[in-house]
């Protein structure tokens, strides 16, 4: 054999060892990863045949699956949502081409496939029934949940609501509005239809298919005064009674007014910790950010949850991710004056204001939040139940009381927050305003827990664009939600 027949030779041996080589890679080490990928539609497609769990929320399947077909024929599996937009985007939608939200993360025991079903399907086998995913039972409370949709939907705005116990870190409500019907974007029998009303909804300036809860950062605007005043207390050794310079007008670049009625504080003098919580006093707590340092207030923040940079290895996951919310660690006086009363650079979801809220109300402790309860095989036995557990210690115990108290106060009779207050029931409460810029109007906060001396619901409402305030437009959605479990 001449010199140029063997090169080529050994040359198109080696070729098909790396084509060998890559293919057992492929099927025998990345066929799981590719049977998951979100962009592989026929893991969608392929289980129309199979009876798929359902998703459970009280006692109500909100998703299941019937069968179409005409008697006789092989199997056809239609999924069907009951609550029309209400739940769809904890729950999501499963579709022919694919799948978002619990059906999307919890998709494997749904549909039977999960390791953690194998004995099941195994005698499921033998005994010659049919198979059956997994039946996903959820944290939300319906009563939580229609409080906040319907309060959105009567007052016609975009934004989201999440309400937390705070002693688990379940989570009890989880509202995104605009949303849409599942139903609309799921037949098999109308493909086209479906896919029509998919892009309809992806094309829509109102975003109804972004989960607003966990994939949207706001500014929090004052709602993040109590991390300031957290702040304040754990590294500053303040006190309800301590006093920050509270000028009408505070100049950080650009001047910064108070929101307050006649923009004033205590008469432009020296303002109380509790009372500036109260009313809501920007300049005072502008100056207390400026007082502990960036670093302070960030490591403040952190302890609640909040990332300093935008580092998905911060993601949080309940099961759904979480984009994380930013409070980096800010040098420049005037951007960490603004940073204190939650502008400038500090971004959140309305679930880390939730958390925010949760933590006072839970004596410091932050709960790691979660969204599936339990999962059950088809004769009801548990497969796993969730066990709640501590994300973050946040502040001590008597840090949170002292915030209690302060909040209480913004609630009552001169707080900035009274019409999230509930008859004959204490309620801790923080409004917030937070500007956007430009003509959209500004974003509408209110966070909160009830009752303050028993917390069993934290909440955090946000109103985009709302263009009013926390106290006028937040607080009333934030009041029915925290009424459908306290009353």
């Amino acid at each position: 054999m001449n010199t140029p027949i063997r090169r080529l030779s050994v040359f198109s041996m080696i070729l098909f060892a790396a084509l060998m080589v890559q293919l057992t890679y492929i099927q025998g080490f990345q066929a799981e990863a590719i049977r998951d990928d979100p962009l592989n539609a026929r893991q969608y497609t392929e289980r129309l045949s199979e009876q798929r769990g359902p998703i459970v929320i009280g006692d109500e399947n909100v998703a299941s699956s019937t069968n179409i077909s005409e008697e006789g024929d092989p199997a056809r599996y239609q999924r069907e949502y009951v609550g029309g937009s209400m739940y769809t985007p904890v729950v999501g939608s499963f579709r022919r081409f694919g799948a978002s939200g619990i059906e999307y993360t919890e998709n494997a025991l749904l549909d039977g496939s999960d390791d953690r079903l194998a004995v099941r399907n195994f005698r499921d086998i033998i005994t010659g029934r049919e198979p059956e995913g997994a039946r996903i039972e959820l944290t939300i409370d319906p009563a939580v949940q229609e409080a906040g949709y319907r309060g959105f939907e009567a007052l016609g705005k975009n934004g989201s609501a999440v309400a937390l116990d705070p002693s688990t870190g379940a989570i009890l409500g989880s509202v995104s509005y605009p949303s849409y019907d599942g139903n609309d974007v799921s037949s098999i029998t109308d493909v086209t239809e479906a896919n029509e009303n998919y892009v309809a909804l992806e094309n829509d300036p109102n975003q109804p298919l972004l989960n607003r809860a966990l994939r949207e950062r706001y500014p929090p605007g004052s709602t993040f005064k109590i991390v300031t005043a957290a702040a304040a207390i754990e590294h500053l050794d303040a006190g309800p009674d301590s006093t920050m310079d509270a000028p009408d007008v505070l100049e950080l670049g650009h001047s910064l007014p108070n929101a307050t009625p006649g923009g004033t504080c205590n008469g432009g003098q020296p303002d109380t910790l509790a009372h500036s919580i109260q009313i809501s006093c920007n300049t005072s707590m502008a100056n207390w950010a400026i007082e502990m340092g960036g670093e302070a207030l960030a490591d403040q923040a952190s302890a609640f949850g909040f990332s300093k940079t935008p580092d998905e290895r911060d993601t949080l996951t309940v099961p759904m991710d979480v984009v994380p919310s930013l409070a980096p660690v800010e040098d420049d006086r005037n951007i960490l004056g603004r940073a204190g009363i939650g502008q400038s650079n500090v971004e959140a979801t309305p679930l880390q204001m939730a958390m925010v809220a949760a933590g006072v109300a839970n004596s410091g402790e932050v709960m790691h939040p979660y969204l599936v309860d339990s999962v059950r095989d088809a004769d009801r036995s548990v497969v796993t139940q969730t066990t709640p557990e501590i994300h973050s210690q946040a502040m001590s115990a008597s840090t949170a009381s002292t915030l209690t108290d302060m909040m209480v106060l913004v609630t009552g009779p001169d707080g900035s927050g009274t019409n999230g207050a509930i008859r004959g029931i204490d309620v801790a409460g923080k409004t917030g305003t937070a500007e956007t810029g430009g003509e959209n109007g500004t974003h509408n906060w209110f966070i909160g827990f009830a009752p303050a001396d028993d917390p069993q619901v934290a909440v955090a409402v946000v109103i985009e664009h709302g263009g009013g305030s926390g106290g006028e437009l937040a607080a009333p959605i934030a009041r029915q939600m925290m009424e459908a479990v306290v009353q």
